[in-house]
């Protein structure tokens, strides 16, 4: 403080070198607030301009760190991406503390470096918790288990038990998921009964090539540390008791008994729609639902929970009203909501509580408080608080097709119906019903248009094939389903108390039967299912980057997301299919013949492994053996092939047999070929020009891709780093 007649200096201009050291951290601050500033006025400017909601984007942030944790490979990057970001949120608030100027800025950057280390530490911690250590290699096992679930699937001849046993080997509890056949007596096995058994046990099987389904990693979050069959017969040691999987045994009583009264496939329909049991649908209907678009129909997830719940509240509200008394002293609104939250809670249960029906009911009950409050039901905020909830309880649902599917047709829906066009188009006016009836079924229209375009990116990435004609599908199988079988499989289900469903349950299969109908129809058009190659993963985040930036920003910055999401349509069209792809065991070979052909070494038609092949090779028609090929060479032992690829011929030695080979002509013979691809070891004489996929690569790196034109080689191993459920046999 100056003495009076003194003028005051100030600090940073006193002229004393012993004073350098105090003044160096805030000389250095005032650099990086300049060096920041002109920048940061025009984001913060722009951000406070625009009407940014901070709020859904906290919850964008909290999923982009769950999903970095699943892109980065080891302990090590996951630590260092949580403290990095730390110090991000720290130095942000260092550099404009005071800068009540940069207030959206600062918050924004503080909230979402917080929010995506917060969801790393999440997942991780997760993983830890609940990831079950897969065993080793194939083994046979006499098991003495606790029934902990049963799944039927009559489609299959089979049932689902998933154990609780004991590992001997490593002196710890276990689940095994195992199948039995359902030729034999299965009614004892239920829900905490004990038994002993033998079977056939393997460890959850990886991706078979690059992109093609995770089950390893399911089954890790699952906790099952192995899958497989039941050999001989079961014994019982302990009964189930009345109370162990009491409400499992109420859904497959449901289920049987909807069967019972309904044949055939609109029977297995019904059966789903009233308690969740899928297993009785035959093949042929899942595919063509599949394929055209419909197979949200067959999962309880939102359309069944939000329609259960609406008609709840709608008569509770109905009923409710009659009585004026009642009327006049509660709110009505929120009594409706309150035994329409029950109805909801129920039916989720009934139906297996699985992650979509508890996410749907999740969000459907956040909907009947926005309601019993008097808020906006509809709202980003709404779905974001709805997406936060589940992802903090299975934030390893955010990588499955069902999340994301999911919520972005919700989030589609919210962004269609809180655009002021569509709000000015469905305002109500004075018009005949005829009018009113067409505008609502424009919008029914535009809104299965809106979702089938937000949706197709995730199908094409997740299964490689999407219908076309969705949106046309769902225009008349969504009202069909809602307002007519749903109603009518209840209305049957209460008369049957009396024993007068009958009637009923003959317009429930009519009604069902023209659902498959419908479905048959669309799926057997030209051109319905789109096939694609592995899109990669950047092309579907740019696009789903674009949404986000299209559903959550307000006024006309969030054109830009049209921009951003055109990009990543781009990046999806233009990725090239796989010349060659070898499955992880190394015994299915893909080859894209020059005519687009797709030729394989195993004439194995209809296996899994062939139906990946054809799918992540984008290939419709059926296979040809490589043997049978006009410019195939082939012996009982090895079958060569010449490729043009990239201006340049690939000479391809491919293994067909386990015959021992004299080692000299088998290293000339690789020392010609620029691939070399076997299911077992090769010598380390064997030494082709570019790649030897024999068995021990295979058992290191998984599935493998080839693109020839670039020479880029893709492996299962790449993607999965060091998470538990990745298990590689190292040299």
């Amino acid at each position: 403080m100056a003495t009076q007649g003194t003028p005051s200096v100030p600090f940073d201009e006193v002229d004393d070198p012993t004073l350098d050291t105090l003044r160096r951290p805030w000389r250095m601050r005032g650099r990086l607030s300049s060096f920041a500033g002109v920048p940061g006025d025009r984001i913060d400017g722009f951000l406070g301009a625009s009407g940014f909601d901070r709020g859904p984007w906290v919850t964008v942030g909290f999923a982009s760190g769950i999903g970095l944790w699943f892109a980065l490979d080891n302990p090590w990057q996951w630590a260092g991406a949580i403290v990095g970001l730390i110090l991000t949120a720290l130095g942000a608030a260092t550099v404009w503390r005071g800068r009540e100027d940069r207030a959206y800025l600062l918050i924004s950057v503080v909230v979402l470096a917080l929010t995506i280390a917060a969801g790393i530490a999440l997942v991780w911690t997760r993983s830890e918790l609940v990831g079950a250590q897969p065993i080793d290699a194939p083994r046979f096992e006499r098991i003495d288990a606790r029934i902990l679930s049963r799944e039927e699937q009559p489609s299959e001849n089979l049932i689902r038990l998933v154990l609780a046993a004991r590992d001997a080997s490593r002196g710890r509890a276990v689940a095994y998921r195992v199948n039995v056949d359902l030729d034999e007596d299965t009614s004892a096995l239920r829900e905490g009964a004990r038994v002993r058994l033998a079977a056939r046990l393997m460890p959850p099987s990886p991706p078979v090539v690059p992109g093609a389904y995770n089950f390893a990693r399911r089954a890790w979050f699952d906790g099952l540390a192995a899958t497989g069959s039941v050999v001989g017969p079961i014994e019982i040691v302990e009964e189930a008791t009345g109370e162990a999987g009491r409400i499992a045994g109420v859904r497959r009583a449901l289920s049987g008994h909807v069967r019972r009264n309904l044949d055939g496939s609109s029977g297995a329909i019904a059966a789903t729609l009233a308690s969740g049991d899928r297993g009785s649908i035959p093949a042929a209907d899942e595919v063509a639902m599949r394929d055209a678009g419909l197979t949200h129909l067959l999962s309880i997830s939102g359309l069944h929970v939000s329609a259960i719940i609406a008609a709840a509240f709608l008569v509770v509200m109905r009923v409710l009203s009659l009585w004026p008394w009642l009327a006049l002293r509660v709110r009505l609104p929120l009594a409706a909501a309150g035994a329409a939250a029950l109805v909801g809670v129920a039916y989720t249960l009934l139906t297996g509580a699985e992650v979509p029906t508890v996410r749907s009911c999740i969000g459907a009950l956040l909907v009947l408080g926005a309601l019993a409050m008097g808020r906006e039901p509809l709202s980003m905020r709404m779905v974001a608080v709805a997406a936060m909830i589940v992802l903090c309880l299975w934030p390893e649902a955010l990588v499955g097709p069902s999340f994301q599917m999911s919520f972005a047709a919700v989030l589609a829906i919210v962004a269609l119906h809180n655009a002021e066009p569509i709000r000015e188009y469905l305002a109500p006016r004075e018009e005949g019903w005829w009018r009113k009836a067409g505008r609502r079924v424009v919008i029914l229209f535009l809104t299965g248009l809106v979702i089938e375009i937000a949706l197709m990116p995730i199908v094409l990435f997740h299964f490689h094939r999407a219908g076309i004609y969705g949106s046309l599908a769902n225009l008349l199988a969504i009202p069909l389903v809602t307002f007519v079988s749903m109603p009518l499989v209840a209305i049957a289900l209460l008369l049957d108390l009396i024993g007068a469903g009958s009637p009923a349950w003959w317009l429930v299969g009519k009604s069902l039967d023209l659902l498959l109908g419908i479905a048959h129809t669309v799926s057997d058009q030209p051109g319905a299912v789109k096939l694609a190659p592995r899109i990669s993963l950047a092309a579907v985040l740019v696009f789903v980057g674009g949404g986000l930036w299209l559903a959550l920003w307000r006024g006309p910055t969030r054109l830009w997301g049209l921009g951003i999401a055109a990009l990543g349509a781009l990046m999806m069209w233009s990725a090239p299919p796989a010349d060659m792809l070898i499955t992880r065991d190394g015994r299915d070979v893909g080859i894209r013949a020059g005519d687009g052909r797709l030729l394989v070494l195993r004439d194995s038609a209809g296996s899994y492994a062939q139906d990946n092949l054809r799918e992540m090779s984008a290939i419709q028609t059926p296979p040809i053996p490589l043997a049978e090929w006009q410019g195939a060479r082939c012996s009982p032992d090895f079958c060569s092939i010449v490729l043009d690829r990239g201006q340049k011929p690939w000479r391809i030695l491919v293994a067909r047999s386990r015959n021992l080979i004299e080692e000299r002509a088998l290293a000339a013979a690789c020392e010609q070929a620029d691939i070399v691809i076997a299911d077992r070891y090769l010598p380390y004489s064997c030494r082709p020009i570019w790649l030897k996929a024999d068995r021990r690569f295979l058992q290191r790196e998984g599935g493998t891709a080839l693109y020839l034109h670039s020479g880029r080689v893709e492996t299962v191993a790449q993607g999965e780093g060091r998470h538990g459920w990745w298990r590689p046999v190292e040299d």
